[in-house]
């Protein structure tokens, strides 16, 4: 018996503290520490590289440039960045044209302000006119009121139903899976390395949380476009001189509070972080901004912008699209090209297709 315990101790004291230098005679591996595979979906590319190294740099303790767990704050835009932005237009641009236009719930209550943005959006995506100058905040005010009355849950139920429709341009994908595959890889290798990552997007913040619920970011990692939210039996008395009893709820109301572009999203990431970003992922010059703001910084600091130039897995528009790369370039950005840079867009078994539009 006392031979017995020996051995084993001589085992545990050779094999127990140290798994993997155990051998087994079937080969099996299991105990040995498997390095995790990021990046699958892309290409080798300057940007990616940029992004590793830059990462290895401020994670390492002995590194003149180490940024703290606390301090590493990702902040990402959504459309065009992450999400697909041309079914035919963004997300939100849709959801409303077919609010009023189509959802026969509300379509005959719009009132005409509202229906002639749901109609600017109509007639650019289907015949190509242009839409309103300041379309954006024409936009914005009408979404408010399209959707005011509603619950939060109510509406996050509304949007995730059509986020559930399939793709217009493409086969084999609804909105609500229109996520780049490439980035999604960003998000979690960021995760694994200590960072924070936040959406700051001038969409709706209740679409956004709605679309990236499906990807695991929590709520109050997202900012965006804002209205005034009210209780439901508060009226018009301000929130400041009214309390709200324990059987109220909120609801949206057709007050909008703030479009998120451009410096907005400099004032918004101050007021809702706290912190400056040391990391910035855009898609347009509604994102310079931010950029710029994450690059005046006491750390390191990196932005990028994604490049839409391919126009055989996705709706590009390459007149627009490719001055572009010397662009950001120019104002210091790492740039991500979508054609060279992705292996896929949004994965295996969806294919580009026309844009198709019922009678």
């Amino acid at each position: 018996m006392k031979k017995s315990l020996l051995w084993m101790l001589v085992a545990i004291l050779t094999c127990g503290p140290v798994m993997t230098s155990c051998s087994h005679d079937d080969n099996d591996d299991v105990n040995v520490p498997v390095k995790k595979e990021y990046f699958k979906s892309w290409n080798e590319c300057a940007a990616l590289k940029a992004l590793k190294e830059y990462v290895e740099d401020v994670t390492n303790v002995k590194s003149k440039n180490f940024i703290s767990v606390e301090d590493r704050i990702a902040t990402f835009d959504m459309d065009g960045t992450f999400v697909g932005e041309l079914y035919p237009t963004y997300f939100e641009y849709n959801l409303l044209e077919y609010r009023v236009l189509d959802d026969e719930s509300y379509r005959d209550q719009a009132p005409d302000d509202v229906r002639e943005a749901a109609q600017a959006i109509r007639d650019y995506v289907r015949n190509g006119t242009a839409l309103p100058d300041h379309f954006d905040m024409i936009h914005a005010n009408a979404a408010a009121k399209a959707y005011s009355g509603m619950t939060l849950a109510e509406f996050d139920a509304y949007v995730k139903e059509y986020a559930s429709k399939p793709a217009n341009g493409f086969s084999g994908m609804t909105y609500g899976q229109s996520f780049y595959r490439p980035m999604l890889e960003v998000f979690e290798y960021l995760k694994d390395n200590g960072f924070t990552v936040y959406v700051v997007s001038g969409s709706d913040r209740f679409i956004c949380r709605a679309l990236v619920d499906a990807i695991g970011i929590a709520p109050n990692r997202v900012i965006g476009m804002d209205v005034k939210l009210s209780s439901n039996n508060q009226g018009d008395v301000p929130g400041v001189n009214y309390t709200m009893g324990k059987e109220e709820y909120l609801v949206r109301t057709d007050e909008l509070i703030i479009k998120n572009l451009k410096t907005n999203k400099v004032l918004q990431i101050s007021q809702e972080i706290g912190k400056v970003p040391v990391l910035s992922f855009g898609n347009s010059s509604g994102d310079c901004s931010m950029h710029n703001y994450c690059l005046n910084n006491k750390y390191r600091s990196e932005a990028f912008m994604l490049v839409a130039d391919d126009d055989v897995r996705d709706h590009a528009n390459l007149e627009k699209t490719l001055p572009l790369f010397t662009k950001w370039s120019d104002e210091g950005y790492h740039v991500i090209s979508m054609k060279n840079d992705f292996k896929t867009i949004y994965g295996i078994g969806v294919e580009k297709t026309d844009f198709t539009f019922p009678e």
